[in-house]
């Protein structure tokens, strides 16, 4: 009797099947259904955050058609097959885990972190041998991430190799720099992309700020951008309390309501 994972991989092997398939599913490839994954990633860590075990389960399923997706079209290509995924992430888990499939042991986690590091930039370094080419400390750090995810890692990759502040007072002065160049750019009327290119900056620093703190920048922004939504909709909820409309009243109504919620978050 077929495993569920064996009738999963007929189901996408049936919807990519040239005359029979369906249409949509048949005429994708990796870059367009490259969004999707993100997508249903996103919808996984959203079920984890909502605590929805429910959903969790829904949605787990629904990236795992991803990888299953992927796969098929590899097989497609003669590239490898759902099964050459499986045995590949086995390995590299074994590989990176001698502490568990060796008796390879470590005093804490800091030591186990570290070889885990370890073994990751001796596969970078054989990669790039491999290539012919030099290796980077920031190479493999995927360009999709957030961004503000993707700055943290890479200061926190060339921090490794010493290439840091060894104090947060630096980052912080470094901040104040780049914010008096955004106001410099801003108020010299220059090029939009001059000024883009300052916040960038600003930003990129203020993400260096967060992993001097062991702060994820990312979940940073998120909880603010949570709070935004919580006292913005306090003030919504106000205004309708009195038939009034936020685009109806005074800017100095709404600060009011916002000071408000303020206080009562």
């Amino acid at each position: 009797m077929a495993t569920k994972i064996e009738e999963l991989l007929a189901v996408m092997e049936r919807l990519r099947d040239p005359e029979n398939g369906c249409p949509w599913d048949r005429q994708q490839n990796y870059e367009t259904i490259a969004p999707y994954t993100i997508e249903e990633a996103y919808e996984v860590a959203d079920a984890i955050d909502r605590k929805d075990i429910k959903a969790l389960k829904s949605e787990l399923g629904d990236l795992l058609f991803q990888v299953v997706f992927h796969a098929r079209i590899a097989e497609e290509d003669n590239d490898f097959s759902f099964n050459d995924v499986v045995e590949t992430i086995i390995e590299k888990m074994v590989r990176r885990h001698p502490h568990v499939f060796s008796d390879i042991s470590f005093e804490n986690a800091e030591a186990q972190t570290a070889n885990w590091e370890a073994h990751k930039e001796q596969e970078r370094r054989k990669k790039a041998e491999k290539e012919g080419r030099l290796v980077s400390v920031l190479e493999d750090i995927p360009v999709n991430l957030p961004s503000l995810m993707r700055a943290e890692k890479l200061t926190k990759r060339a921090a490794r190799v010493g290439f840091d502040w060894p104090k947060t007072e630096q980052v912080l002065a470094k901040i104040d720099e780049e914010l008096a160049e955004v106001k410099a750019e801003i108020t010299d009327n220059t090029s939009l992309d001059r000024i883009e290119d300052e916040i960038g900056d600003l930003l990129f620093t203020i993400a260096n700020l967060a992993r001097h703190f062991k702060l994820d920048p990312e979940h940073a922004l998120k909880r603010t951008n949570q709070k935004f939504i919580d006292r913005f909709q306090y003030v919504e909820r106000r205004l309708n309390e009195t038939e009034e409309r936020p685009e109806k009243v005074s800017l100095e109504r709404m600060e009011a309501l916002w000071q408000d919620a303020k206080i009562k978050s």
